[in-house]
């Protein structure tokens, strides 16, 4: 009986360790469910409270400068903390930015909501995203990598199409969709608070949250491609929020919540089904494949929006959003190489620096730009992004050094042997 004790608690770690798993998958889609829920109601603001595209586009900056915020300096703080309080607090932040956002008349208040969404959003991206590599099984090997990148995609699909669905055929449009975040954001919550913790407090939390970005000196070569990869695909996400709905309306002539939930989803979900394809090549040769097929589809997307073909629209979408499944995964891919338990939440936390700036920049410059511009014209400008971004990728992209330590350096931080996934194979 005590030869199998060891096998007895080996298997029961890995059921608690499954748990957790799931547990911050979960919370982690509704974390960004309730980020995306917030798309299609975008149109009815600006047809019932007068709000303008640029006034749109100033609460996806008050959002990703928020998440930036968070980031820089509470990026660290699971490490000291721990994964379940901090995922935990994340969930409790996104839930009051859905109850500011039950009374929406004013673009203040919806700045002030999506800021609050932001803050939640920021601690989640660190926490909960290393809680997943943290507990996933070590096969298949590309799984924590791409549940880490990729959920978040999923949360913000599944957000904006259950958002047009109760807009457009639910009661109480403008706050149903609210209330159903709030119950999956407090569900997810207490997953989370009957989950195992997988990592060991450690003081040093107030020194944490000093601003400090850090990457290990064996994957620094990447960031430049990286930083290529997030920007153009966040930029194009964050063009979506903010432009999309007004585009869909104006120029594809639907004014549909439903069809404006879907548009923003072509672009989200498809990230999930390209991110496991970029797993069976390398890293570099991934990031190639999936920036010149982004590419490929933003030249669909500026072809449907000169011709007014919504069908053109959507299908180029689901293109451009698989494709940077592919890039966006095998970026995050190289930079997870080698990663200790302790390198995970800063390496997250410079990943989602990397989005948000992403984000955030090109959405402030064509906010303003949209008083002059037209929405055709900013496509034009995001297009020339895609372009530069997919030039420098294939020219410049990089695989991580081979370790040549000779040790694994994915053993967690508990006294058994449990291994991470390799995130540097196919």
């Amino acid at each position: 009986m005590q030869n199998g004790a060891p096998a007895l608690n080996q298997a029961r770690r890995g059921r608690t360790l499954r748990l957790a798993f799931v547990s911050a998958v979960l919370s982690l889609v509704a974390a960004f469910a309730a980020v995306g829920s917030t798309i299609p109601l975008f149109n009815i603001y600006r047809a019932e409270d007068g709000f303008t595209n640029a006034g749109i586009s100033m609460t996806v900056v008050a959002y990703s400068a928020a998440t930036l915020t968070t980031l820089l300096m509470m990026g660290r703080l699971s490490n000291h903390l721990g994964r379940r309080p901090t995922s935990i607090a994340s969930l409790g932040l996104l839930v009051l930015g859905c109850l500011l956002l039950l009374n929406v008349h004013d673009i203040g208040i919806l700045i002030a909501g999506r800021l609050l969404m932001g803050l939640g959003a920021g601690l989640a991206s660190s926490s909960l995203t290393s809680y997943i590599v943290d507990a996933a099984p070590a096969r298949p090997a590309w799984l924590a990598s791409v549940a880490s990148s990729q959920t978040v995609m999923l949360g913000l699909a599944v957000g904006a199409i259950a958002s047009g669905a109760l807009v457009q055929f639910g009661p109480w449009p403008r706050e149903l969709i609210y209330l159903v975040a709030v119950g999956f954001l407090l569900l997810s919550a207490a997953l989370v608070a009957v989950s195992p913790e997988t990592a060991t407090p450690s003081p040093g939390a107030w020194l944490s949250l000093r601003p400090r970005v850090r990457l290990p000196a064996r994957v620094r070569h990447l960031l430049p491609v990286a930083a290529a990869v997030f920007l153009a695909t966040w930029a194009t996400g964050a063009f979506y929020q903010a432009f999309v709905p007004a585009l869909v309306e104006d120029q594809l002539h639907t004014h549909s919540s439903l069809i404006l939930g879907l548009v923003f989803a072509a672009y989200m979900a498809p990230s999930i089904l390209g991110a496991p394809l970029g797993g069976r090549f390398t890293s570099a040769a991934a990031q190639r494949l999936g920036m010149s097929i982004f590419l490929a589809g933003w030249i669909g997307i500026i072809t449907a929006i000169a011709t007014g073909t919504l069908v053109l629209f959507i299908a180029a979408t689901i293109v451009a959003g698989a494709s940077q499944g592919i890039a966006i995964s095998a970026a995050t891919r190289g930079l997870l190489h080698g990663s200790t338990l302790a390198d995970r939440a800063p390496i997250f936390s410079a990943i989602y620096l990397l989005c948000y700036s992403g984000a955030a920049f090109p959405s402030l410059i064509s906010g303003e730009l949209s008083r002059t511009f037209s929405l055709p014209q900013l496509a034009l400008g995001y297009g020339g992004l895609a372009i530069v971004a997919t030039l420098f990728t294939v020219l410049a992209a990089r695989n991580p050094h081979p370790d040549t330590s000779g040790i694994s350096r994915h053993v967690s931080n508990h006294d058994e042997p449990h291994r991470h996934p390799d995130l540097t194979r196919p």
